[in-house]
């Protein structure tokens, strides 16, 4: 499983939070725990496999909103309490 992080630029209300949302679910239908949050500036979700950084750029480019930048690692689910 990996996390990605974008920084957006551009964001300025709920409603774009869920435009941007709505995006990444277009892009990668299988994408879990999609947030934004257009006080930060940023997105993340998770997804089995690696996405493809420069699709979410030019997708997200074509709403009318700046991907400043994005980094995708891998995610290890921890347990209770961080074990």
């Amino acid at each position: 499983m990996f996390q990605t992080m974008i920084q957006i630029e551009g964001m300025s209300c709920g409603m774009c939070e869920a435009h941007i949302n709505d995006v990444i679910r277009r892009v990668y239908p299988k994408a879990k725990k999609v947030s934004s949050s257009h006080n930060k500036g940023m997105v993340s979700f998770l997804s089995e496999e690696q996405p493809d950084i420069d699709a979410l750029r030019t997708a997200i480019s074509e709403t009318g909103y700046t991907f400043v930048s994005g980094e995708s690692k891998p995610y290890e689910k921890k347990g209770l309490f961080g074990r």
